[in-house]
């Protein structure tokens, strides 16, 4: 049961603090769209995604408008296309893209993920026709978003993925040259990911999930930022204290709004999803939490143990607040959402180098990073593989979301929205050919033989 100060709390932490629900993401499972026949494949995919998610909009409407909760976004998430389409008899899924994308227009939603393929052991001819339809595919949509997961802690990692994964970024960046690239910030690789994440643009809808069910993320950083105001100059017990209260009322907010949703669509409850996640407004930062901890700028000695810090804390705070808090929880570093990471990086102090060893601890990886558009694919699969042997050694979710901004070496790519924009940031220009080249798979590490 919610409180009257309870309540009361959370009005202030919205009106004062940018508190939202970043968003109500619908996973839908196509499974039992399969069909032989292209065009009926279809047909069954956009019918079932509009009469599930057709009032989703709507509610998620009428929740923010009745408790006075900001909810900023209504997505949908679906069985990876690579699966569910598996039966089809086709040589190219961009047609389904299509579909999906006009189904999300359909009901009102800003995003919709799952054109996506889980390849961290093998790659089916199922699984190959997706991926040479990416960036046909998010060239071609607005709001369809793509991931492919390339490596996990019991499987190792897929190099031929991952250089697969590189191309994909590398064509995709030049159809879409003409938006700064844009099509490369609706593409993640992803090591160990999870099946629900109503994050985008890596959210799909796990085969081990129901017909459908409603997860939301939650993200207050300027709450969090605020609570540590109050205790400035405290030691860090009563630092991780602080974020870990602030997190628990954080995540009430998102049960509160979950369970609603889920008893207005008739669709079960799945996850909360607590992550901190950045806007380009200012209040809205993970990097002045980082500096309100102590630190002059994101990057500065220090950083990594502090983004450690807010993210045991969030987890441990949402954990009791809620018994289904998933998806990836913790606290987000994308370069391009957070004008302060934005400003880190035009400093000098946060290079592409820090963000890695920040991902060690943080809630996914290297996220809306944009690089040279000159940077080659063997540069950016030995990017990836870095942050594939973060996530399989610590048996965590890592990803990466990079863009090699086409036709542009320095200055600024400029995307919009909650996507904002983002310094190019310089990559070792030292090769890694010969070493990614190698394919094949890396195979797990020791510690993942547990039965």
């Amino acid at each position: 049961m919610i409180t009257i100060h309870e309540a009361r709390e959370t009005i202030r932490m919205i009106s004062e603090a940018n508190l939202d629900v970043r968003t109500i993401t619908m996973g839908i499972s196509l499974l039992d769209c399969a069909d032989a026949d292209h065009g009926s494949f279809r047909r069954k995919v956009y019918d079932k995604i509009t009469r599930k998610a057709g009032n989703l909009s709507k509610v998620g409407d009428d929740i923010a408008r009745e408790y006075g909760i900001p909810v900023v976004n209504k997505r949908i998430s679906v069985t990876p296309v690579a699966i569910a389409a598996a039966g089809c008899r086709c040589e190219d899924y961009t047609e389904i893209a299509r579909t999906l994308d006009r189904a999300a227009e359909a009901v009102g939603v800003n995003f919709i993920g799952g054109f996506s393929a889980l390849v961290q052991k093998g790659i089916t001819p199922e699984d190959r026709k997706l991926l040479d339809s990416i960036p046909q595919a998010l060239a071609g949509t607005e709001r369809v978003c793509s991931s492919v997961n390339a490596g996990s802690t019991r499987s190792g990692i897929n190099v031929n993925a991952v250089n697969a994964a590189s191309r994909i970024i590398k064509d995709t960046a030049a159809m879409t040259r003409d938006r700064d690239s844009i099509g490369c910030a609706k593409f993640v690789v992803f090591c160990n990911a999870v099946e629900d994440n109503p994050f985008m643009a890596g959210a799909f809808h796990g085969v081990g999930e129901g017909d459908a069910a409603i997860n939301v993320g939650v993200s207050g950083p300027g709450v969090v930022k605020r609570a540590i105001e109050s205790v400035r100059g405290a030691d860090f017990e009563t630092l991780c204290e602080t974020v870990k209260r602030t997190a628990f009322k954080i995540t009430r907010v998102g049960q509160l709004v979950a369970q609603e949703a889920s008893r207005r669509l008739g669709v079960p409850f799945g996850v909360i999803d607590l992550s901190l996640a950045p806007t380009p407004a200012i209040g809205d930062s993970i990097a002045e939490i980082l500096q309100e901890m102590g630190l002059e700028q994101p990057g500065a000695p220090g950083t990594t143990a502090a983004i450690a810090i807010l993210n045991d804390n969030v987890k441990k705070g949402g954990v009791m607040a809620s018994s289904y808090v998933g998806g990836l929880s913790g606290a987000f570093i994308p370069v391009s959402e957070d004008h302060g990471m934005i400003e880190a990086v035009r400093a000098g102090a946060l290079t592409l180098e820090k963000l890695e060893a920040m991902t060690c601890v943080c809630s996914v990886g290297l996220d809306m990073a944009a690089i040279p558009g000159d940077t080659s694919a063997d540069t950016i699969s030995g990017i990836i593989l870095d942050e594939m042997a973060i996530g399989m050694v610590n048996n965590k979710t890592t990803a990466v979301r990079i863009i090699p901004v086409a036709g542009k070496s320095a200055g600024t790519a400029s995307f919009g929205g909650l996507l904002g924009e983002a310094p190019i940031m310089d990559v070792n220009r030292f090769k890694c050919s010969d070493f990614v080249r190698r394919g094949g798979r890396i195979p797990a590490p020791i510690h993942s033989f547990r039965n």
